[in-house]
């Protein structure tokens, strides 16, 4: 049975209202022994809950900031912003170069949590000005932690509770970092439709590379950087959950998309390669990405390059 993170058990939220649902600490424990998991089960054994066993929702809320605000550290370390706008910015410029339109274009970032990438790409303009940064998230709490902190810092963004695909304004790009790997099965394939279903241009999501490192550097860099034991233990099962190649082309190529894959394993250093993006372009967007990312265009492959390499 596959592992379970605690962070995706311990809230829940009703998909249509999101409105935020109780939690029973004794159904999380059940879950997590059930999933061969003892020490996570320990873990949310010391979680705070009322009389009736439901999770202390304002004690949850606080650990699940202060866990994000360690994961935003991690990565500010793997310069993740950086990492991403060598990607989306040659996408943007495919783009534009295709779409010749006037007025603003609109990055969405599904499942933004303390909204790192959205406020790191506010504060450093590095997509330019004409493309408006938005920030959702299905947790209110972070929503709010994220909206408080742009506000501090006096960039210009936003940040929503909801669901990204349920936004009044088309997105022209969606984008992601970590989420992936937390849809499982068909909800994977689902994930990649709703976004070839909406008006977006494209779509770029980091996740975890499958290497047979991820977990052991997933551990060490935890360990050295994280104090909290639930940090410490999803960061880890995060990277034993991550999604092989494969799995990542197959759920991505639905009609009107063409997947690609940048630096796939195989291609790319295990010892270095911690992160690593899905992209989906509408057809007639791949040549004018290609020829953004010049000879950075070599690290790009789609579906066909796998049956190729007889995977």
């Amino acid at each position: 049975m596959h592992q379970l993170e605690i962070s995706d058990l311990i809230t829940a939220v009703d998909p249509h209202t999101g409105r935020r649902l109780p939690v029973r600490r004794t159904e999380v424990i059940q879950q997590l022994r059930e999933s061969g998991d003892e020490r996570a089960a320990r873990i949310v054994a010391g979680l705070a809950a009322d009389q009736d066993g439901v999770l202390d929702p304002h004690a949850v809320d606080r650990l699940l900031i202060s866990v994000h605000t360690e994961l935003q550290r991690l990565s500010e370390e793997l310069r993740i912003g950086e990492r991403l706008v060598h990607v989306l910015g040659p996408l943007f410029t495919a783009i534009r170069a295709a779409a010749r339109q006037t007025g603003a274009y609109r990055l969405v970032d599904v499942g933004c949590g303390l909204g790192y990438l959205v406020r790191w790409l506010a504060a450093t303009d590095a997509l330019g000005a004409d493309v408006e940064l938005v920030g959702v998230d299905l947790d209110a709490t972070l929503v709010g932690e994220a909206d408080r902190l742009a506000r501090a810092e006096g960039l210009t963004c936003r940040f929503v509770h909801g669901n990204a695909f349920d936004l009044p304004e088309a997105a022209t790009v969606y984008v992601s970092t970590g989420v992936l790997h937390h849809f499982r099965g068909s909800a994977l394939a689902d994930f990649f439709q709703a976004q070839a279903a909406s008006p977006a241009h494209a779509f770029c999501h980091f996740d975890i590379a499958a290497t047979p490192l991820a977990p052991l550097g997933a551990w060490i860099f935890h360990r050295a950087r994280m104090r909290n034991p639930l940090g410490r233990h999803d960061g880890v099962v995060s990277a034993r959950r991550a999604h092989s190649d494969e799995t990542l082309l197959r759920a991505a190529a639905v009609p009107g998309i063409r997947a690609l894959l940048y630096e796939p394993r195989g291609t790319a250093n295990p010892f270095c390669t911690t992160l690593r993006p899905i992209i989906g372009v509408r057809p007639h967007l791949e040549a004018p990405l290609r020829r953004a990312l010049g000879r950075d265009a070599r690290h790009m492959v789609g579906p066909e390059h796998l049956v190729e390499a007889g995977r």
